[in-house]
């Protein structure tokens, strides 16, 4: 097929053996790890309704990409001048021995497709707890081939923004950004949960939440370090700098809230190190190890900014922070990629080696811009169309109030009869 006619490398066991594991580590994120980390956060009476999100958004995902998501991401673009690949639909061509570089395309696919996953995942959280299920398949199906996969063709599949030297390592256009854009205006959308926000509910578990960050801080060294898809230094790296960053911005989070508070909360931990994340993604294979301890403190002091703005300041309910967190902080790595990318702070340089700082920096933001603004668009779009199709994309009062396990799927995640 056109994407691998150019492909002439010898296979690479260990690059191939590493992508593997970071395929289970990446799929791990998702299932149990984000779903956790959700579920904890909700009332007790939504924890089933955010597993359940979780695990159909998986399975839809994985058939989306089956059928068009991969060929639209990684398909040859030239016909489209740069903007969503035009073959490989129902994997045509991927055979046992067909090789994208160093690797089986076999096992390319199914990396890839864990990220096609976990994103459109990442959106749950700002429309929890008032959300039509139907809404949430319908909308997680459309939203990975119209945003995710052309976004994603754009700056890994060798699109329009790869060619202008923009730097994603591992996602912060790709995927923080885009969800972070489509959750902020699906929580405009569906308007607040009962209650808010003079009424902001407690996380119902919040050991399940530090358990489902703790599975989301081991997955992420198959996000970002899966993605030098080599067995190598820049995957060493990008493990180190994962760990790092996570580490600092959680600590910066839990320093500031002992401050205000007087004490520090487990879940302001685990958010705070989700914040580090998120924010070292774009930048993990392109940095030096130093690199990870400013990062790591802006992201842990802007996102918990952030959380208090979206809320208190601007009035929007996304329900678990998904544009505080995952949006800003993949914003602000992908900027600060084009700082730490320098040679002179250690980094490795920019993919143009003749780009300047300034012109680096000014292709990161168009970057974010395009990314962040189709994201919105095409929510809005979308959720429009499921509004039509379903007679509304938000449950009612009564629905809500009784919460989703029973109303939407008829069990119950807790049996709190004695």
């Amino acid at each position: 097929m056109p994407a691998f006619a150019a492909e002439a490398k010898a296979l690479d066991p260990a690059a191939t053996a590493w992508v593997l594991t970071a395929t289970a580590l990446v799929l791990f994120m998702t299932l149990p790890g984000l779903s956790l980390f959700y579920a904890g956060l909700v009332h007790a009476r939504n924890v089933l309704s955010v597993l359940m999100h979780c695990a159909a958004i998986t399975c839809l995902v994985s058939a989306a990409w089956f059928v068009a998501g991969y060929g639209i991401a990684f398909g040859d673009g030239s016909g489209s001048g740069g903007w969503f690949g035009m073959d490989l639909w129902f994997l045509t061509g991927i055979a046992v021995d067909t090789l994208k570089g160093e690797l089986p395309a076999s096992v390319h696919v199914a990396f890839q497709m864990t990220f096609a996953i976990i994103t459109p995942a990442l959106i749950v959280g700002a429309y929890a707890e008032r959300i039509r299920f139907g809404a949430v398949a319908i909308y997680s199906v459309l939203w990975v081939l119209i945003v995710y996969a052309p976004v994603c063709h754009w700056l890994w599949g060798e699109g329009w923004l790869a060619a202008n030297g923009v730097m994603d390592f591992a996602g912060g256009i790709v995927v923080h950004a885009t969800a972070g854009a489509a959750a902020l205006v699906a929580a405009v959308m569906l308007k607040p949960r009962r209650g808010f926000p003079h009424e902001m509910p407690l996380p119902h578990n919040p050991g399940i939440t530090v358990a489902g960050a703790g599975m989301l801080w081991v997955g992420w060294f198959g996000f970002n370090g899966g993605s030098a898809l080599a067995a190598g230094g820049s995957a060493g790296m990008a493990l180190l700098v994962t760990h790092m960053s996570a580490a600092f911005a959680g600590l910066t989070w839990m320093a500031i809230e002992w401050s205000k508070h007087g004490k520090a909360s487990s879940v302001g931990l685990a958010t705070g190190v989700i914040a580090g994340l998120a924010t070292v993604t774009p930048a993990a294979g392109y940095i030096g190890a130093w690199a990870a301890l400013p990062i790591g403190i802006a992201a842990g002091a802007i996102c918990f900014r952030m959380t208090h703005l979206v809320k208190r300041v601007f009035g929007i309910d996304d329900s678990l922070d998904v544009f505080a967190v995952h949006g800003v902080g993949g914003a602000l790595g992908t900027l600060l990629t084009a700082v730490f990318a320098l040679p002179a702070l250690g980094g490795v340089g920019y993919t143009l080696a003749e780009r300047g700082f300034g012109e680096q920096l000014g292709w990161q933001a168009i970057g974010l811009l395009a990314g962040g603004l189709w994201s919105a668009a095409a929510t809005w779009g979308i959720l429009k169309l499921c509004g039509a199709l379903l007679g509304g994309i938000r449950v009612g009062a009564e629905q809500e109030a009784e919460g989703l396990d029973v109303t939407a799927h008829g069990e119950r995640g807790y049996d709190l009869k004695l």
